[in-house]
């Protein structure tokens, strides 16, 4: 598991000493809410998560210039617990906001643009628009096809995520096609352990169960609980949620 408890008692102590030396509106304290909150995202603390990020935006929007790259990424950070805990629309707004000052501030084929569109396509995926889902994943990969090198993980997650799109939509060999890409990549560029390696094997063996080809479904997806187990905390939603899955596999098997 990843050392979680022990990140969060070290920025939590860290930030008693900030709160007390800095006044209240110092950046140095946007900082230090932001890494507590990310602490609580990766857990699946998400409402924890939401509280610090939204303590270190009200910093930030004061301390710094509407246009500022920071404010982009506060945004952005707020935008992805909303998407985490479901909630599409208002996930949708905070990218939006964040993509706009991207837009501003950075060159056309910045890699950090290519996370802005990619985050919104996730979330018209996740709404069920497919197309626009594609069309902003296209805008994101065509970017890192050009900025990065071919093993970077980013662009294994361009691939995941046409993957997840052609899933959602029904076609199970397309989907695969391109989560195959995103292993390949994701294998040489990640620890064996790493909690994205289980979110590739997770994502090949939910298209194999809509293929209808449960023993090898089973096989991806049992892959994939084993690294959740050793990398996430026992009470990480996406423990629960594998084994559902592999519990549905098993019924049909």
């Amino acid at each position: 598991m990843g050392n979680y408890s022990k990140a969060l008692e070290f920025y939590e102590k860290s930030n008693k000493i900030l709160e007390k030396v800095l006044p209240p509106n110092h950046p140095n304290l946007a900082t230090s809410y932001t890494n507590i909150g990310a602490v609580y995202r990766d857990m699946g603390n998400y409402s924890k998560a939401l509280e610090f990020y939204e303590k270190a935006h009200k910093i930030l929007e004061k301390a710094l210039p509407s246009n500022h790259s920071h404010l982009a990424t506060s945004y952005n950070n707020i935008g992805g617990v909303y998407k985490n805990m479901g909630d599409y629309s208002k996930a949708l707004e905070f990218y939006e906001k964040s993509h706009k000052i991207f837009e501003k501030v950075l060159p056309p084929n910045h890699p950090n643009l290519a996370t802005s569109y990619n985050n919104i396509g996730l979330v018209y995926d996740n709404m069920g628009d497919y197309s626009k889902a594609l069309e902003f994943y296209d805008k994101a990969l065509k970017i890192r096809e050009k900025a990065l090198s071919p093993n970077h993980p980013d662009l294994a997650t361009s691939y995941n995520n046409f993957g997840l799109v052609y899933n959602n939509m029904g076609d199970y060999s397309k989907a695969l096609e391109f989560y195959e890409k995103d292993l390949e990549i994701t294998k040489k560029a990640l620890s064996p352990n790493h909690p994205s390696l289980a979110l590739s094997y997770n994502n090949i063996g939910l298209a194999y169960y809509g293929k209808g080809d449960y023993s090898k479904a089973l096989s991806f997806l049992e892959k994939a609980l084993a690294i959740r187990q050793k990398s996430l905390p026992s009470t990480h939603p996406l423990i629960k949620e594998t084994k559902d899955n592999i519990d549905h596999v098993k019924k049909k098997m």
